[in-house]
């Protein structure tokens, strides 16, 4: 018979990981570096890659901005950049104290997308300097990574960007969670047999994160009219008191006003989630923010995604005995992971190969549909709507995915067959996990419990 798990054994499972990093950061001291991808047989090879060799490319690119892509690394280069205003749970620690998030994104990019990526901490809390240096960075990056900004200039930073920039630029903390939960929904909807357009959604939390997540669930199908969106003075209305403010101040969530809750349902937590459908929580972690009772107050078959790192807004298996049928977490140590990681690596993978100028929302759907695809191809449950991160070829077919919306779309460089941009991924990202092998097998990368 099989043993069942307590609760006190869940929490030191779930504190694990905050020990281990722990111990272990210090002890690599960071988690990316740069390696070359250039033979260098003697000195008489650095006249190649410096100086005098190197003055012809310079030339070349001089005349044709494109051939950068060609000579240079400038295509797999993304630059994730931060100011460290609202950083995971934590808020406003700085941007030093961002530099570990930073780098693990660095991580994640290299070992599931093999892109090169460069953390960037900026001291500059101003939208308009910080718009400022990212455009002066486009040069050296194929692409940016936005990371941890806090709202509402996070909006004005990434609309201006995007407008303003040649290359792509990415908001991770609204396009890629938007992007995970939206492919999530899909799969949960099938379990529970309800349409996307019929549901009932709320979503609680209305920064970043929330705001981008109604947003795509709206353009992947889902009624506006039957969602109610929650901020930390209540549920989003036309006729709220603070709606001057909102109109004034924060414009995305007066979006969101004009868009949602026709009848003007007033309240807070408790009263957006009776009857729900579908909870999205994208706000404090937890546990605690989202109680039981409230979750015994939703439709029969509820889908309940608790996202808040580093701790769910309620513990899956109180929501689960609460009545919600499908939980989801931000966290890879339970079941469903709705987590960014999942998106951005494979997302990047496909818009640096076609060299697309920019990421729409469509792309997004699209890399959504494939995730939701993938996880159906394995067998869909309760336990598993997404895919997981070990099962890599998840990242290649969301590549070819947005690869092919953006040569649809028109905003590729590159038009490229869907079987040539699968290769083109596959290799790349096979590359770079088989170096990250080859360096721990040679003990290059250090075994910290043998050394």
């Amino acid at each position: 018979m099989e043993k069942k798990v307590t609760v006190e054994e869940l929490l030191a499972k779930a504190e694990q990981p905050t020990k281990d990093a722990l111990r272990l950061h210090p002890f690599y001291k960071g988690k990316v570096g740069i390696t070359l991808k250039c033979r260098v047989r003697d000195f008489n090879d650095f006249a190649i890659w410096y100086t005098p060799g190197v003055a012809a490319p310079c030339k070349e690119i001089q005349k044709d901005p494109e051939k950068a892509y060609e000579m240079t690394n400038k295509g797999n280069f993304v630059a994730v950049i931060t100011d460290g205003t609202r950083v995971l749970g934590l808020g406003d620690i700085g941007a030093m104290a961002g530099l570990p998030v930073m780098e693990g994104k660095a991580l994640l990019y290299k070992y599931l997308g093999g892109v090169d990526a460069f953390p960037i901490c900026i001291n500059e809390k101003d939208p308009d300097k910080f718009i400022y240096i990212v455009k002066a960075l486009q040069p050296t990056f194929g692409g940016v990574n936005l990371e941890d900004i806090s709202h509402p200039k996070c909006f004005h930073i990434l609309d201006t960007l995007r407008a303003e920039c040649e290359i792509p630029i990415w908001h991770d903390d609204q396009q890629g969670t938007a992007c995970v939960t939206v492919a999530g929904l899909i799969n949960a909807l099938k379990i529970v047999n309800k349409k996307i357009d019929e549901v009932r959604v709320t979503v609680i939390g209305s920064g970043a994160s929330g705001i981008a997540i109604a947003r795509l669930m709206m353009a992947a199908g889902v009624n506006p009219e039957n969602m109610l969106s929650v901020d930390s003075k209540g549920i989003l209305s036309r006729d709220r008191e603070d709606r001057e403010t909102l109109q004034t101040k924060y414009k995305e969530k007066w979006d969101m006003c004009l868009k949602t809750n026709p009848k003007c349902i007033k309240g807070g937590i408790p009263d957006a989630i009776k009857g729900a459908d579908v909870l999205v929580s994208v706000s404090t972690p937890g546990p605690g923010v989202i109680k039981p009772e409230w979750i015994k107050t939703m439709a029969k078959d509820a889908i309940v995604f608790a996202e808040a790192n580093p701790i769910p807004e309620i513990w899956p298996w109180e929501a689960k005995e609460a009545g919600a049928r499908i939980v989801a977490t931000g966290r890879s140590d339970f079941p469903n992971q709705i987590n960014n990681s999942l998106g951005f690596p494979g997302i990047f993978r496909g818009t640096l190969d076609v060299r697309a100028k920019t990421i729409t929302d469509e792309m997004c759907i699209a890399a959504a549909y494939e995730l939701a695809k993938v996880a159906e191809d394995h067998g869909l449950s309760e336990e598993y709507i997404i895919p997981n991160m070990d099962q890599w070829e998840v990242f290649p077919r969301e590549a070819v995915a947005v690869g092919r919306k953006a040569i649809e779309q028109g905003v590729a460089r590159k038009d490229i067959p869907a079987d040539e941009l699968y290769k083109m991924a596959e290799t790349t990202i096979r590359k770079a996990r088989e170096e990250i092998q080859f360096l721990m097998k040679e003990g290059f990368i250090v075994d910290p419990d043998k050394k």
